[in-house]
């Protein structure tokens, strides 16, 4: 920059008007200076920018599939090629159309690119090739709306345990905004929770969302289904009827409560723990409580025991469609 600075001060003609000393002083001390001083400045600026840019590309193409990157790159040279076809009318165009050759050229490529990249699956399929799902070979997850309202797919897939890329479809979406546009004060709440939970996912995951539509689908969960058995995808369900019929047509699903079940804790004939008395049972004298994750816990004797946490004993379990039963009896009373 210093170099550039002493030729931009030559070139220009300033130095030309101080005779002797003044010229030379001018032309390799001050202008030599102050080149190196904006350079040193606009250097670094520039660094830095270029800097973060790399990092938030090289950040985008870690979470992208390599077929979507390669998709992506034909896309880019689809793009440099139709600027190139561009090029010949835009320069013609007197006297800003010159400076308008490299703004067209970084539009155009870019915006075939993305969109290349976006439906890279739709791409490749037209060709024949149908696409597996990033993430280790992990297949993607389908995610329908009973899964979206009960949230609880959030914390899962944050956690880990949801491999491969979440899938949301357009359709999944649009009931959600109906829902939140209900009347109904709880399905209007449930609606929002579930657009609330895409969000989320999207903050800390990667989120696809599809506009397929399959035609000959009417019901949303037969759409779902169909999706699935196109792509090889996994649906991520609460809704059991949906789970039945996926499951009747070889699609893999995942039930949610299913999983909540499994994670329950166990207990044996004998086996004691404390618990809070909440309200009445079913049954006369019978007291209900809740473990941390849901648990009914049933207390034999333990109406009277309402509002207070008690000691009881566990005599047996039973396992329902929507969850455990525990059987307890009362042994005393510790607190309340």
């Amino acid at each position: 920059m210093g170099i550039a600075g002493y030729q931009v001060g030559d070139t220009s003609g300033l130095t030309q008007r101080l005779p002797g000393y003044a010229e030379i002083a001018l032309n390799f001390g001050l202008l030599i200076l102050l080149g190196a001083i904006l350079g040193w400045f606009v250097g670094g600026l520039l660094g830095k920018l270029l800097q973060r840019g790399l990092d938030r590309l090289s950040a985008r193409a870690a979470d992208r599939a390599g077929a979507e990157l390669v998709v992506g790159a034909c896309g880019l040279i689809i793009g440099l090629a139709i600027s190139a076809l561009l090029s010949l009318p835009v320069s013609q165009l007197k006297p800003i159309g010159p400076y308008l050759l490299l703004p067209m050229t970084l539009i155009v490529s870019y915006v075939v690119a993305e969109l290349a990249a976006a439906k890279h699956r739709d791409i490749l399929r037209m060709f024949g090739v149908r696409v597996e799902i990033a993430g280790d070979g992990a297949r993607g997850k389908l995610l329908d709306t009973s899964a979206l309202i009960d949230g609880r797919v959030a914390d899962i897939a944050l956690a880990g345990f949801l491999e491969g890329e979440l899938v949301v479809p357009v359709f999944v979406l649009e009931e959600l905004q109906h829902i939140a546009d209900s009347n109904d004060d709880v399905r209007r709440a449930r609606g929002r929770r579930g657009l609330e939970v895409v969000t989320r996912l999207r903050k800390a995951r990667r989120v696809t969302t599809t506009d397929e539509d399959p035609a000959r689908a009417q019901q949303v969960d037969s759409k779902l289904v169909r999706l699935a058995n196109e792509h090889g995808w996994v649906i991520v369900t609460n809704d059991v009827a949906l789970a039945k019929v996926a499951g009747a047509q070889g699609v893999a699903v995942l039930n949610i409560n299913e999983l909540a079940n499994a994670l329950k804790p166990e207990f044996v004939p004998g086996e004691t723990f404390e618990l809070k008395v909440v309200r009445e049972g079913k049954e006369a004298g019978q007291g209900v409580g809740y473990l941390e994750d849901g648990t009914m816990v049933v207390v034999d004797h333990g109406a009277e025991q309402i509002g207070r946490t008690v000691e009881v004993e566990v005599s047996s379990m039973l396992q329902s469609p929507t969850g455990k039963l525990v059987f307890t009896r009362l042994i005393k009373a510790v607190g309340s």
